[in-house]
């Protein structure tokens, strides 16, 4: 006689704690091994488990990161469990540049790691300053942009290396070619805008 078996719908000990982590930020491959091979061995669990909730898990391999996103929900049916920060246009300019120069690391580069001191940072932005800032004041305003972006995690200081950050890698993420292409927009405003030292509004992203 034979036997139907049914199919094992037990959820595995792991899937918990792997959502749970994911639920908290960005989990990397390097700063949480284990969390991150539970993550890799469960990404069909995961996925089925947090599409209930209208979430992604966007799981990249070989860049070693993943994160929740929110589902495209063009009816507003659905409850933002990620929720999107407003961010200034300084510290959107900041992020298209960043993305911009990984572009060209990655392009002229065998490296993986693209580190940059706050001075090279400050040399990108300020060729889209006007000529008559204040030098001190733009240098104290990159500071404080600097540390948002550090806190959205798409920066990381290097320890024992004073104004040294790592760009991560999961800005690549964030940072794709329909957002460029939007900022291209907000920035030819900008540019418009200098002689009157106006700002455009706001620009929102999903936060990591």
């Amino acid at each position: 006689m034979n036997t139907i078996m049914e199919p094992d719908t037990r959820t595995p000990e792991e899937l918990p704690g792997v959502v749970t982590r994911l639920f908290k930020g960005v989990v990397y491959a390097e700063a949480d091994e284990k969390i991150w091979q539970s993550l890799v061995t469960l990404a069909s669990h995961v996925r089925d488990y947090v599409a209930v909730l209208g979430l992604d898990l966007i799981l990249d391999e070989s860049e070693g990161y993943a994160f929740l996103k929110s589902r495209e929900d063009p009816e507003g049916t659905l409850p933002r469990l990620i929720p999107r920060r407003q961010l200034t246009f300084d510290v959107s300019l900041l992020l298209a540049l960043l993305r911009a120069r990984m572009l060209e690391f990655d392009t002229n580069s065998s490296e993986l790691r693209l580190i940059m001191t706050e001075q090279e940072i400050a040399d990108m932005v300020v060729v889209f300053l006007p000529e008559s800032s204040n030098e001190a004041r733009v240098l104290d305003k990159l500071g404080a942009n600097i540390k948002k972006v550090v806190e959205l995690g798409f920066l990381r200081k290097l320890r024992g290396e004073t104004g040294t950050y790592e760009v991560a890698r999961i800005l690549k993420a964030y940072v794709d070619a329909q957002w460029l292409e939007e900022f291209e927009a907000r920035l030819a405003d900008y540019r418009r805008s200098l002689a009157g030292q106006q700002r455009p509004a706001s620009t929102g992203t999903e936060n990591p």
